[in-house]
């Protein structure tokens, strides 16, 4: 049977709204009968309700009988900053509506602020997107005035990294099969690698990347969500409470391996360079620092890692590297597992195993890669590796889609919890104030390389 929502979406006449909520949402309902939704919109825009039909037509156009799923509402033209606007607007709220903050977290922050003191309809969930905050104290607060509104489940901060299908895929594979669970520690596990490197190069975005950086765009919110998700102790269920205290539990006790953030972080930012595409073609790209709008005095990081470590009886010794870039030479987004050696290879099987086998997750298209070392060549007695792929699917196109039907659900399970926020703010600290010490320099590398040459050698060397 299905239920019929309303999502409004405060920002509507943005491009999040236009780009990425819409489409997702068109494609979610196109594919599943459960929901049924009145959209709403408001936005600074001088919109009337024609051009906001116009707006979610074009972006269900993909999405045949998408559209007869969607009741298109009223929009509002109204700034969420102003008190008396927000006031005006919280008393057209039915119950249980979803409101979108798909807004810059500032304005987010003073929408938040504006709402101060007033009273929300019963079961109103507020969907906001990150960065939480700009430090731990400012996410604290941030939550606070939250909390002041609405109970913790009826709270979404939107990370849509927890919702691709390859993060639920590990969760499976780890949780449900007996062959990784007695060695998922640091007694078989010698590190692991978190990394999201992109090809693409700011692309427009340095109003708000200029200031946020490869660390705080990627690493502060949805690597360290992935770390916690891998390293978690197994939860009782997967239920909003069981899996955010598991994940929790592992960001309490996250921080930079050996306290030390000047030897384990690096920053690094792109110089002029050329990328060699797919179909065979080239395409120049001009350095960050003649990228449009980019402030030359903040040496914003294009390319971020940094090496943690869980202290805790499962993982404490175990490094955690989370890297993240800019203007690479390819797409690398994937979870690399590498296991210990096996402390005794008999003689007479020729070859040293540099580890105990990797297991590795790729995302879109999303697979698991498990490589082994084995006999049976040319030589029955040499070891060389071999690679068992399972493929895991297309993965989810549109990553809001999850997002969004986790919301009309009413489900906060794969959202990020007041406390994590705050914990991630806190973990990153110590590395952006090493930064600001100057204590680790901005190296350099070429667009569409794979990074500084000296980054080839690992901390541990």
């Amino acid at each position: 049977m299905s239920t019929t929502t309303t999502l409004f979406i405060l920002g509507a006449t943005g491009d999040l709204t236009s780009r990425l909520l819409l489409p997702s949402l068109a494609t979610l309902l196109g594919k599943e009968r459960k929901h049924r939704v009145t959209l709403r919109g408001s936005g600074t825009e001088d919109w009337d309700a024609e051009t906001w039909h116009a707006t979610v037509e074009k972006a269900f156009s993909d999405s045949p009988g998408a559209l007869d799923r969607v009741g298109v509402a009223d929009y509002v033209q109204a700034d969420v900053t102003d008190p008396s606007a927000v006031t005006s607007l919280v008393d057209t709220l039915d119950p249980n509506t979803v409101l979108y903050f798909a807004l810059p977290p500032a304005v987010t922050a003073a929408a938040i602020d504006a709402m101060t003191g007033l009273t929300l309809p019963e079961g109103t969930v507020l969907a906001m997107e990150k960065p939480f905050g700009q430090d731990e104290a400012s996410a604290r607060a941030l939550n606070d005035k939250l909390l002041a509104l609405v109970p913790e489940n009826q709270i979404f901060r939107v990370d849509h990294f927890l919702g691709r299908s390859t993060l639920l895929n590990l969760l499976g594979v780890r949780l449900a099969n007996r062959i990784w669970e007695p060695v998922w520690s640091a007694e078989h596990i010698q590190e692991v690698l978190i990394r999201f490197d992109e090809s693409v190069a700011l692309e427009g975005r340095a109003r708000y990347y200029d200031r946020a950086g490869a660390m705080i765009d990627m690493i502060q919110s949805h690597l360290l969500q992935v770390l916690a998700l891998l390293a978690m102790d197994p939860p009782a269920t997967l239920g909003e409470r069981d899996l955010r205290d598991a994940k929790a539990e592992v960001l309490r006790a996250t921080h930079v391996m050996g306290d030390d953030p000047a030897r384990f972080s690096r920053r690094a930012q792109y110089t002029a360079g050329t990328q060699h595409l797919a179909d065979g073609g080239i395409r120049e790209l001009p350095s960050y620092r003649d990228e449009d709008g980019v402030d030359v005095s903040r040496q914003t990081e294009t390319l971020a890692e940094v090496v943690f470590e869980v202290s805790s009886d499962r993982w404490a010794g175990v490094p955690f590297t989370l890297r993240s870039g800019k203007g690479l030479d390819r797409k690398r987004s994937e979870i690399v597992v590498t296991f210990k050696p096996v402390r005794h290879v008999p003689p007479g099987l020729n070859g040293t195993p540099a580890d105990g086998g990797r297991l590795t997750f790729s995302l879109g298209p999303d697979e698991m890669h498990l490589r082994l070392h084995v006999t049976g060549g040319d030589d029955p007695f040499a070891l060389r590796d071999e690679e068992l792929v399972a493929q895991l699917g297309v993965g989810q196109q549109r990553s809001y889609e999850e997002v969004l039907d986790e919301l009309l659900d009413g489900d906060v399970a794969l959202s990020v919890r007041a406390d994590e926020a705050e914990q991630c703010w806190r973990i990153i600290q110590p590395v952006r104030d090493a930064w600001a010490r100057g204590e680790t320099p901005l190296d350099e590398y070429p667009a569409g390389s794979t990074g500084p040459a000296s980054w080839q050698t690992s901390h541990s060397d």
